[in-house]
């Protein structure tokens, strides 16, 4: 069967319609339509919901989008290799990450030794991230946290304290460090449950036995910047996330009980793939 078929199922299932996956393959739509109905009565398992001109995977058609990503990664692995000896002289790359404070310094560390490969960025949550790499949407992803899983091979890239700020007319602001049991009925920002600032802000506060108030939970890093600024508590940030603003000072921790670690993942099969070697010895 074609990969082409397949190409074209993968971005029906990401574009959700006809159309759109017409668009972004740049053929027309009666072609996506029937390579997609030929892909269905070839392998006689319906693939797609169709709910007027929105198409939704079915359970059958979600466990084929999973082993078709991961056809196609291979074919472009087996493409970059036989292009350039695997010299990756050209070639897309594709990233995914919850934040962009490592990742856009391994893109120009990865683009400084291979200029001409292009490189693509997908944001999302940890789960999204890592259900990106599991699909073969990404080739390689940046968190922070280690998920210990078979599929999965972690290396990690960075180690940051996670400190505090506090608006500069808090009196913990008059201090540069402070230890963790100053944080004892204090009003604490925390980011949504899931985060890893968060996690390891709490296990060390159980471990010093503190328990700050809790101010407000949060669910992104700018709503926070914006909370501290107004006032309404103390916020928790990676040192390698915190943004210098004259409306708010930060704040060490006494011995950095709280820390975060990012790591770079890919599928453990990929582990020797040129692509993602390239992208481990280049960051």
């Amino acid at each position: 069967m074609s990969n082409a078929r397949y190409r074209t199922f993968v971005a029906v299932a990401h574009h959700g319609s006809l159309s759109a996956a017409a668009r972004a393959l740049g053929v027309s739509q009666p072609t996506v339509s029937t390579q997609i109905a030929a892909l269905e009565r070839q392998s006689q398992v319906e693939l797609f919901h169709r709910q007027g001109y929105r198409m939704a995977l079915t359970t059958a058609g979600s466990k084929l989008l999973s082993l078709a990503q991961r056809l196609l990664a291979l074919e472009s692995e087996a493409a970059f290799f036989l292009r350039d000896s695997g010299k990756l002289h050209q070639g897309e790359l594709k990233l995914g990450a919850v934040g962009p404070f490592h990742v856009i310094e391994m893109v120009a560390a990865y683009r400084a030794r291979y200029p001409g490969m292009q490189l693509s960025i997908r944001m999302g949550n940890s789960q999204q991230v890592l259900h990106d790499l599991a699909h073969y949407s990404t080739d390689v992803a940046v968190l922070a946290g280690l998920y210990e899983r078979p599929e999965l091979l972690a290396r990690e890239y960075a180690r940051h304290a996670i400190i505090l700020f506090a608006h500069v007319d808090h009196p913990l602001a008059r201090h540069d460090e402070v230890d963790i049991t100053a944080l004892h009925g204090q009003p604490l920002l925390l980011r949504e449950p899931g985060s890893t600032t968060r996690a390891a802000m709490e296990q060390a506060l159980r471990a010093a036995g503190v328990q700050p108030r809790l101010g407000l939970e949060i669910g992104s890093r700018e709503a926070i910047r914006e909370a501290v600024a107004r006032g309404l508590g103390i916020g928790a940030v990676s040192e390698a996330e915190f943004i210098p603003d004259t409306r708010f000072t930060p704040i060490r921790i006494a011995g950095a009980p709280a820390c975060t670690t990012t790591y770079l993942y890919c599928m453990q099969e990929r582990s020797d793939s040129v692509l993602v070697r390239s992208f481990w010895d280049a960051v």
